[in-house]
């Protein structure tokens, strides 16, 4: 263990420096912060005068505590595993509870605590990426970060309690409800405005590693971005875009980071365009024990995104046919755009948040059973009810077929009331593709 200590202490020593220098890296950094947002360089390099030890002090308008690892320990238990809410490629999670004596200003609540895995893929840089950006950056759509640990060769970072803990969880969970149409949307609408924040900040900031496992949720299905570890500062003065080592998640990185290392936001927009696609049709991005050609989503799904009236090929089938038809026919045509091969034709972040908003004001119809009524013989206001399901390319008389032919998107027709007697054709779709 102490060959361990030792480590640490090379790659940071300014964690185990006098308090005399501590008080004067602290004036150092307040100075520079009055100019701009302390970024990951300005802490990464060897040469730098801050310390982790001192983070939470040197950034503009943060307030993190800084814990001890008992401290943290005796909030979950000693980490036991009944308090282990998942593991990611940080660490384990747990969830634990602080009491307003254990800080001042610290209100009870119940926390996340993320324990760095020594033995995993990431490490010290990870940890104080999340500290950098998440200790200055403050958003609704963004996780908070409480505080953080940085104790021997231990790391740790706490956050506010996400009860319904993340997207990926809560999508493709077996034996469990659909999320409803409405919700997905909420969840789209919510991680827009958390990207479009990050990249509309004075100094830009590129996740880099958006994906469902990274949205989490409260009790209300609102959304939150997490897990900063491999964020990026987005491009400075002239450059276009930021070259670094390609690292992401299969599926979800932009094809052209993938082949090139450049870093844009609109690698993001692509990422965010598969997390839309991910709730239009209820599939992860990719899935090994699909048939080789639907393994991977997105190349599953562009051909139907193309074409609105093949809808009902891509939608979730668990959704029941619960879903705005105008909203869907929205929504895919957004996630084609997002998805498009060519960085520049993607929308920025904001666009996309415009788009959304829009839908969130359709109202769900119910898209089921067609349900025919007919008055009885005797002329009384008796109805006998009969159910079946019409597809809207079923057979029409001649003077029906004329008016209602541009209805016909080989989706079912809808009524709204048992008692409708004639039979009216859902409102035409206007393509957005055509529109935009």
């Amino acid at each position: 263990m102490a060959s361990e200590k030792v480590t640490w202490k090379c790659i940071i020593p300014c964690c185990y420096k006098s308090q005399s220098h501590l008080q004067k890296s602290k004036k150092q950094v307040s100075k520079q912060s009055s100019f701009r947002r302390l970024s990951l360089t300005d802490v990464s390099d060897p040469s730098t005068p801050l310390c982790a030890a001192d983070l939470s002090n040197s950034l503009i308008g943060s307030k993190l505590h800084v814990f001890s690892l008992a401290e943290l320990k005796a909030i979950t238990n000693n980490f036991t595993w009944s308090n282990l809410l998942g593991e990611g490629g940080f660490g384990p999670v747990y969830k634990g509870f602080v009491d307003n004596k254990l800080r001042s200003g610290l209100e009870a609540q119940p926390v996340a605590v993320k324990l760095l895995d020594l033995d995993g893929l990431q490490g010290h840089r990870e940890w104080l990426a999340e500290i950098i950006f998440l200790g200055q950056l403050r958003h609704p759509h963004l996780v908070k970060l409480i505080g953080y640990c940085c104790e021997d060769e231990h790391r740790l970072l706490v956050y506010e309690y996400m009860a319904r803990g993340s997207l990926e969880n809560q999508l493709f969970r077996r034996y469990s409800a659909a999320l409803p149409w409405s919700t997905r949307m909420k969840i789209a609408l919510g991680a827009a405005k958390g990207l479009t924040f990050l990249h509309e900040a004075d100094e830009p900031v590129i996740f880099r590693d958006f994906k469902t496992s990274n949205i989490l949720l409260d009790a209300d299905f609102t959304p939150k971005l997490s897990d900063f570890g491999l964020a990026k500062d987005g491009p400075e003065g002239e450059d276009t875009h930021v070259t670094t080592r390609v690292i992401g998640t299969q599926g979800y990185a932009a094809p052209e980071y993938i082949m090139t290392g450049h870093l844009t936001t609109n690698s993001d927009v692509y990422g965010y365009g598969v997390v839309l696609l991910e709730l239009i049709t209820g599939k992860r991005s990719i899935d090994r024990t699909r048939p080789s050609r639907e393994q991977s989503l997105v190349e599953w799904a562009k051909p139907f995104l193309k074409d609105q009236r093949r809808l009902d090929k891509i939608i979730d089938p668990k959704l029941e046919g619960q879903f705005s038809t105008r909203g869907a026919q929205k929504a895919v045509a957004l996630a084609y755009k997002c998805l498009s091969h060519q960085p520049k034709c993607r929308p920025v972040m904001s666009h996309v948040v415009s788009i959304l908003e829009s839908l969130q004001e359709l109202n769900d119809w119910f898209v089921g059973p067609f349900v025919y009524v007919a008055p009885t013989e005797n002329g009384s206001n008796e109805y006998s009810v009969k159910e079946e399901i019409i597809e809207s390319e079923g057979e029409t008389d001649d003077n029906e077929e004329n008016e209602q032919r541009h209805h016909r998107h080989g989706w079912r027709l809808r009524i709204k009331s048992p008692i409708s007697l004639p039979l009216v054709a859902s409102e035409d779709i206007v393509g957005y593709l055509a529109t935009s």
